[in-house]
């Protein structure tokens, strides 16, 4: 017998694995949400810098680039649970207001169905915590 999973997808995730541990042997043990912890959020000049009207002056703000992406995610099944929470975070600190943010990931139920609406508004929702002070 080898080592090999018969599984393709966790035959897939051996593969990251070695290729991480043969990169850094600390990226082994990465998480996702560990980055998360590490960086919640952009600063709004650097999202503006990265995201926004830096290249195309003329172009969308950081704010219009994030809803959108945030509308992306949730059409992809909002399967990218720290990519939505960060977007969301980053999207309130461009600016977006937590209407704004439910009613992106809302008007894409149309075309990625309830139940990626629904894990969309989940992980946003613990995004944006639920602070009476916070909301706009």
């Amino acid at each position: 017998m080898t080592d090999t999973p018969r599984n393709p997808f966790e035959a897939m995730m051996q593969q990251a694995r070695d290729m991480a541990r043969a990169f850094n042997p600390a990226l082994e043990t990465f998480s996702p949400k560990e980055f998360e912890t590490l960086w919640p959020t952009m600063p709004r000049d650097v999202m503006e810098m990265w995201f926004g009207k830096t290249v195309n002056k003329d172009g969308l703000d950081a704010r219009t680039r994030l809803l959108l992406t945030l509308a992306g995610l949730t059409c992809q099944g909002a399967q990218a649970d720290t990519a939505v929470r960060q977007t969301v975070r980053h999207a309130i600190e461009a600016g977006a207001t937590r209407q704004e943010i439910v009613e992106t990931i809302g008007q894409m139920s149309l075309f990625a169905g309830i139940p990626a609406m629904t894990r969309a508004l989940e992980l946003a929702q613990d995004a944006m915590g639920s602070d009476e002070d916070d909301q706009k």
